[in-house]
């Protein structure tokens, strides 16, 4: 079943606003803002299903106007159902000139005998702030389905004005691979990537420090922060709690949102008085 959202956050005297929205089951868009001196669009994705399942195909379309700031947040726990085909899911989000994106998913939770395959294509034109976060868990833990699960792959595209700047290829097939060894999960549970991109002005290595200084005092992790080009920050961490290594990521995601809505208020010209005869 084929299962579409359509977003588009626009830009209008000073403000970011969903200029337009389509969707068909299970989904759900809620506008979340609180604050209306803020000027972003706060937006939670919503589904009335349990989760993903055999067959399901999500197409997700996300568009930015020039100077729209759009973070999405997600509803709760994704979870992959018990599958024989697989499902899928496909995100493209284009981010015009001047815009900022920034989305941190709650924790997927692949059941016993899932097959599921993600790709994300993201363009980015001139210069704009890109924020994606995600978090793999080892499956039900609870319940004793440790790495039951198929297949799991995430591919993720980054392209600056059409050229291939960012590629990051996730695939676990526990069944196949022993996931326990040196350079898979080293006996923990769960693992976590942010990427943050920003192809305009911005101190990334200052970000690095501190993002990393943050991350320290977190227990029972072990985390790498690295910096694949100028204006790019990779965060990867493996822990054993899914809401931990959300938290963590949502304290990183919240300090550079307002860093750089910081600097956008500070960079925005005046006005040009008007002329009076």
């Amino acid at each position: 079943m084929i299962n579409r959202l359509n977003i588009i956050s626009g830009f209008k005297d000073g403000r970011s606003y969903l200029k337009d929205v389509f969707f068909t089951r299970p989904f759900r868009i809620a506008n979340i803002s609180e604050d209306r001196s803020d000027p972003s669009l706060y937006l939670m994705l919503m589904s009335s299903s349990p989760g993903i399942l055999d067959n399901d195909h999500y197409d997700i379309n996300i568009m930015l106007e020039s100077k729209s700031r759009l973070m999405l947040e997600s509803q709760s726990y994704q979870r992959l159902f018990n599958m024989q085909t697989g499902a899928k899911q496909e995100m493209k989000v284009l981010l015009s000139d001047d815009s900022t994106f920034s989305y941190v998913q709650h924790p997927i939770v692949p059941h016993e005998k899932s097959v599921f395959k993600a790709h994300n294509v993201i363009n980015l034109e001139g210069k704009c702030s890109l924020t994606l976060g995600e978090i793999i868990t080892c499956g039900r833990k609870h319940s004793g389905e440790v790495f039951l699960f198929s297949k799991f792959q995430n591919l993720t595209e980054v392209f600056h004005n059409g050229k291939l700047i960012l590629k990051d290829n996730i695939l676990l097939q526990p069944l196949l691979t022993d996931v326990e060894t040196l350079g898979q999960m080293e006996g923990y549970t769960h693992q976590a990537a942010l990427i943050h991109i920003n192809t305009g002005l911005c101190d990334m290595e200052s970000l690095i420090e501190e993002t990393y200084a943050g991350l320290q005092t977190e227990e029972n992790i072990v985390f790498g922060v690295s910096q694949p080009f100028a204006n790019a920050m990779i965060v990867r961490i493996l822990g054993n709690g899914g809401e931990q290594l959300y938290n963590a990521f949502r304290k990183v995601q919240h300090k550079i949102w307002q860093t750089e809505k910081q600097i956008n208020a500070e960079n925005q010209e005046l006005q040009p008085a008007e002329n009076y005869i």
